[in-house]
Formats: structure tokens, C-alpha cells, sequence
């Protein structure tokens, strides 16, 4: 897969979303929306959105592209207001269209916007009981039916309306509402998606990472619970637990992953647990190597973990270029044949005539992976090991994470030897889901790794059909 400009895109998992909301009259809202959205953007960079209320009306504005070329100081003076939601984007659900943007808005019995990260996988149902009812939607994400079900919702207060239909909705949902008179949000009962909440002096706010808080100078409070509801306005904090919670299975993925290395999960710094995925990772696959080379800047911290442990020197081997995405301008067919080295490029000097042992955080395609192994090899390394912080990755994720299809994933119906075949490389070695589990200090019967194992927390996957079964709905109606 490639972006618009023929350059491969990482062989990653997509990220999902990222949500903050805030209630703050003393403060610029819109502003502090826009700050925590930058602390989000590696959580989605498809789209943008803040909506603010002031004098009982809700403005949005929300454009596709990064929160710096969506938002200006012109467009923050605009968004006046006591209180504000944001979002980050990439489609888990529905397609990259301005219509899917978010916050939502709608002004059915009440007037809201919302910004949800997640996937509904009852999305199908929620659609055709909605349609059935002549509910106009707009869009086709499953984030605008969980807007059109509170805005129409008879109840008096919205957070009498979220207790009424979190209980419907089947799936990840970390949620941020924003009423002419609050802020309100909301995790599912098994608390799949991360949401925090933090303080900022007397006021509260809530993200989907605490690094939102950081640059905005909040202070982490906790994580709001599976099935909690808080809602923030003149009145304070209030809490309420909405949707009963059995179980816990938050994504183990975030930690490997997703969340930002300064993040605080379940209590742990990602780049201590992370760093620690590298110290296991040599326990368990240990390799006689020259220097140790991460694949920035995702495999970073495994790599310093995995040179920590053994005492193999750790170098910069791979160059990345962090502007990539940003360029417009077709490379055109003489400069596509270089693709991935407008993203990475080797160092000879560093790899060169030497045993490299390369770390990254994880392997779907493997398209990338082999690029690299390949470039590795014409910058003159002797051997190559691949050393990878996660188990493989086998199955789709149904909760809001846009992976490949079983079959495109290099794991697929493969063993570890022969992916190393594939990849090209000296020796392949993944870490163990107990390494994982060691290394966050927590347990399978509290976390989602359905990615790794195929153990699904829900039994139902309507989203199983692709993130544009919405669309596809829309058109055999149509």
C-alpha cells in the first residue's frame, strides 16, 4: 500500500483515533484542545475537528489533513467557548471523506457534537433500526450512529441519555460528548480503547493518553473505568457507572504499539514497558551480533532493551525522514523504484561488514520489513537477525484498529522459519505473549491480544465484513 505520493506506507497497524474534552471557562478551550491534539496526532493524521460551546451553541470545525493544517490562530480566535471536544483521525470504520471527519454534529432532539475512538461491532443493526426510523445520517461511520442515538434520545440530560445507549452499543467506545452544558464521556464495559481523566487546577479534562494532559500542563487523575461515564461541567465532576463491567480486556496492543512512549498505561510508562518487551526479548531469543539496529521510531525502546540486556552496542543504522508524509510532489517512475528509502535510509558506515541484529515493535505485511532486510544487505551487513517485540500478528482487530485481512498478513498460515524466508534475513524471533504480559506486569484475563491469539473478548464481529460495510449498506439501499 502507498500514500497519495507513490511512497509505501509503514507495514504497521493503522492508527486508530485520539479524543480530549475539557471543561475550563477560565480558559481558552479551543486552544487547549488544539495542543492536546497535537500530543494525539500520532493516533490519527487523516483528520481533524474541535467543537466548542459558547452562549449555549455548539461550532465545530473539522477538516481532513493534520492538526496544523486544519486549525490557525484565526480559526482558534474563532472557537470561543467554556468547554471543548477534539479528535484525531484514521478510518477504522467508513472511509477518509470530509462527511466522517470529526466531532460529529447533530441537532436531532439535542444539539451535540461527538468524537468516539473505537469500532461498533453491532454497527450494522444500529444502522438499519436508525434507517427504520427515518434518522438521517450523513455519514457513513459507525461514530455518527452512537450521535444520532444520544442527540434523539427523549431523555433531559445527556448523561441519562449515554446510560440509556451505552448498553446498546456492541464494541470499543472511548467517547467524548459535548452538550451546550457539558462535557461527557465514556468507555465500553470491557474498556478496550484507553481514556484517562486529568486535572487542570480546579477544572477537569479527559484524553485518550495522558500525554494530551502534559502539554496542556494537566495532571493525570486515573483512568476513567470499563463502563464508567464522568461528566464535566459548572456543576463539577460527576461519575456514574453506566454499563455493567465483568471483565476487563483492555488492548494489549497500546502498549506495544499505539500509545506514545511518554504515555501512562494501567499505571506504566509505554517506554519502560517497552524497553522491558527488549530485555525479555534477548532472555528468550538471544543472537551472537555485532551492533543492534532499531527500526525508528517504533522500535526504539525494545532495541535499547535488547542491547541493555546483552551488551551488544546499539548504533543508529536506519536514518528516518519525519517529513515524508508531508511532501505533495509525485516522485514520478525514475524515483518510485527508491520508495522506502524516502522514508528510512541505511548507514553503511554502521552496518557495514557486521552482524546486525534489527528491532521493531511488530510485523503485519512484512512488506517493509523485507525492504529494509533488503537495504540492510546492499549497505554491506554480513548477517541480519530480526528481532521483533510482540508475538505475530495473525487476525484482524475488530475494535478499532485497521489491520490487513488474515490472508495479507505475513503470519498467515506460516511459520516463524519460513516468514524469516520470506523477510530475507539470517534469523527471525518474536517475543513470547507471556514475554508481553512479563513486561507490562499484567495478565491475559484483563487484556484484549485477539490480534495474536484469535480469542475475541465479544463473540460478535459485524465489522469482520470491512470498514465499509456502512458504505456498502448505503449503496444496496440506494
Amino acid at each position: 500500500m502507498t500514500t497519495p505520493d507513490g511512497i509505501p506506507e509503514r507495514d504497521g497497524p493503522r492508527d486508530e483515533c485520539g479524543v480530549f474534552g475539557v471543561y475550563a471557562p477560565e480558559s481558552e478551550v479551543a486552544r487547549l484542545a488544539y495542543f492536546a491534539l497535537y500530543a494525539l496526532q500520532h493516533r490519527g493524521q487523516e483528520s481533524a475537528g474541535i467543537a466548542t460551546t459558547e452562549s449555549g451553541h455548539i461550532m465545530t470545525l473539522r477538516d481532513l489533513g493534520l492538526v496544523s493544517q486544519v486549525f490557525d490562530e484565526s480559526k482558534l480566535r474563532a472557537l470561543g467557548g467554556t468547554m471543548a471536544v477534539g479528535h484525531v483521525r484514521y478510518s477504522t470504520t467508513g472511509s477518509s471523506a470530509w462527511e466522517n471527519a470529526q466531532p460529529i454534529y447533530r441537532s436531532d432532539r439535542r444539539e451535540l457534537a461527538l468524537a468516539h475512538n473505537g469500532n461498533l461491532i453491532n454497527a450494522v443493526d444500529l444502522h438499519e433500526e436508525l434507517s427504520e426510523q427515518g434518522v438521517q445520517l450523513r455519514s457513513t461511520s459507525d461514530s455518527e450512529l452512537i450521535a444520532a442515538l444520544l442527540s434523539i434520545h427523549e431523555a433531559e440530560r445527556i448523561e441519562d441519555a449515554v446510560a440509556d445507549v451505552v448498553p446498546r452499543l456492541e464494541g470499543a467506545l472511548s467517547t467524548v460528548v459535548l452538550t451546550p452544558d457539558a462535557v461527557v464521556a465514556f468507555r465500553d464495559p470491557l474498556g478496550l480503547r484507553p481514556l484517562s481523566l486529568g486535572r487542570l487546577g480546579d477544572r477537569f479534562c479527559v484524553a485518550s493518553e495522558s500525554c494530551a494532559f502534559d502539554i496542556i500542563g494537566a495532571e493525570l487523575v486515573r483512568e476513567i473505568g470499563p463502563g464508567e461515564m464522568v461528566s464535566l461541567s459548572e456543576r463539577g465532576l460527576e461519575t456514574r457507572q453506566v454499563a455493567r463491567s465483568d471483565r476487563r480486556a483492555f488492548c494489549v496492543f497500546e502498549h506495544i504499539y499505539f500509545a506514545r512512549p511518554d504515555s501512562v498505561l494501567e499505571g506504566m510508562r509505554t517506554q519502560v514497558a517497552r524497553r522491558r518487551m527488549g530485555e525479555i526479548l534477548w532472555r528468550e531469543e538471544p543472537v551472537e551480533a555485532d551492533v543492534v539496529v532499531a527500526v525508528p521510531d517504533s522500535g526504539n525502546p525494545a532495541a535499547a532493551g535488547y542491547s541493555l540486556a546483552s551488551g551488544i552496542p546499539r548504533d543508529d543504522g536506519l536514518i528516518k525522514n519525519r517529513y515524508v508524509a508531508r511532501t505533495f510532489i509525485q516522485p514520478g517512475q525514475e524515483l518510485r523504484k527508491h520508495g522506502l528509502r524516502m522514508k528510512f535510509n541505511p548507514l553503511p558506515e554502521v552496518v557495514g561488514g557486521r552482524r546486525v541484529v534489527v528491532v521493531d515493535d511488530s510485523i503485519v505485511r512484512g512488506n517493509t520489513t523485507r525492504q529494509i532486510v533488503g537495504m540492510l544487505r546492499d549497505a554491506g551487513a554480513r548477517e541480519i537477525h530480526v528481532r521483533i517485540s510482540a508475538p505475530p500478528i495473525r487476525h484482524p482487530c475488530h475494535y478499532g484498529i485497521d489491520m490487513s485481512t488474515a490472508e495479507e498478513m505475513a503470519a498467515h498460515e506460516r511459520t516463524v522459519e519460513e516468514i524469516g524466508v520470506e523477510l530475507g534475513c539470517d534469523s527471525l524471533a518474536y517475543l513470547s505473549l507471556e514475554g508481553v504480559y512479563e513486561a507490562i506486569r499484567g495478565e491475559r484475563s484483563t487484556h484484549c491480544d485477539a490480534c495474536f491469539t484469535g480469542d475475541y473478548p465479544l463473540e460478535r464481529s459485524d465489522s469482520a465484513s470491512g470498514k465499509f460495510a456502512l458504505e456498502e449498506l448505503t449503496v444496496v439501499r440506494s
